[in-house]
């Protein structure tokens, strides 16, 4: 019958077909999915104490991450910090958390329930080491807080775990010499206001909201953290490798400051999972955390330092293969 058709017909038989094969392969390519199908679900990122900059950060993450994974629903938890965070992860609590470097060191060195299984994704921003003080004080080094009231941090933060090891590298018996508080960002600066600390050390990233809001309604310095006590951290052993000398600059806390560099330590931070993270889902998480960097940035100062040629670099952490494989892809 094809045959017995004119010429002409023949090519409107075929031009029909062909539109008609076109229409039902773009129906296949819409209806019948391709590759491995987007990440989905719901996962648990813990992150820390309110007003903190691991909390803020979450929050703004979560927003991100809204848009690059909307299969995926993210809960936060709040937390202590860094050591609460590992140990959320490492016993599948929580599935992503943020925790410093020296923090991580230790939970390993420790070899703590499921250390064996942690992974790094992302190599964060530095966090700085903040010991606050009333401007009118007479307190001019870590060695004048001997028996003082300082608040120290919650337990399960980082920041305990430095501020012990600060003061220890000072001469100073954390447990012994001070009047430790145990209490976070969250409320250190209001009881440094009412008179009831002395002192609290912090560990964040510049500036942090809790204490930038407390240096503008009420008269604070900060102490410096010369570099003799990095060398003596240094000396610990291989948990503390991970702290350098750094400075907090002088436009960091205007009021708190008066146009003067502060000596501190620095740590990095490093947004962590485990071995048992899909690795389509970690790969999402690692490529929303480059890419929002100036969206978040613009709220949270310290993720403006998120940068994609040092993230990859997660020790002591073993990358992990999702995040491995996006730095592949955006390999120059």
């Amino acid at each position: 019958m094809f045959a017995s058709l004119s010429r002409a017909a023949r090519r409107r038989v075929l031009a029909v077909s062909a539109a008609l094969l076109a229409v039902c392969g773009v129906l296949v390519w819409c209806l019948v999915p391709f590759g491995p199908p987007a990440p989905s679900g719901t996962v648990t990122f813990s992150t820390g104490v309110p007003t903190g900059v691991y909390q803020r950060y979450g929050d703004l993450l979560r927003q991100a991450l809204a848009e690059d994974l909307p299969e995926v629903s993210i809960r936060l938890t709040d937390s202590e910090g860094s050591q609460q965070n590992l140990a959320r992860v490492a016993s599948g609590e929580a599935d992503f958390t943020i925790a410093t470097a020296d923090a991580v060191a230790q939970y390993q060195r420790e070899r703590r329930p499921g250390f064996e299984r942690l992974r790094g994704c992302a190599r964060l921003y530095d966090d700085y080491v903040q010991l606050v003080v009333r401007k009118g004080s007479s307190l001019q080094r870590v060695q004048d807080l001997r028996g003082l009231r300082v608040g120290v941090g919650q337990a399960g933060s980082g920041v305990r775990l430095i501020a012990d090891r600060v003061l220890a590298a000072a001469g100073i018996a954390p447990v012994r010499d001070i009047e430790p508080v145990a209490a976070g960002i969250d409320t250190m600066p209001a009881l440094l206001e009412r008179g009831e600390l002395d002192a609290f050390f912090w560990s964040g990233g510049l500036p942090t909201e809790a204490v930038q809001k407390l240096s503008e309604r009420f008269q604070v310095r900060l102490l410096p953290l010369d570099t003799t006590l990095v060398d003596r951290l240094h000396d610990v052993g291989a948990s503390t490798r991970h702290y350098r000398s750094a400075v907090i600059p002088a436009d960091a806390y205007a009021k708190a400051q008066d146009g003067r560099q502060i000596e501190t330590l620095a740590v990095a931070n490093l947004l962590v999972t485990t071995d048992k993270a899909d690795a389509d889902l970690v790969e999402g998480f690692t490529r929303t955390v480059i890419r929002s960097r100036d969206l978040i940035g613009s709220k949270v100062h310290p993720a403006q330092l998120v940068d994609l040629r040092t993230a990859v670099y997660t020790e002591p952490l073993t990358l992990h293969e999702g995040a491995r494989r996006y730095y592949r892809s955006v390999k120059p």
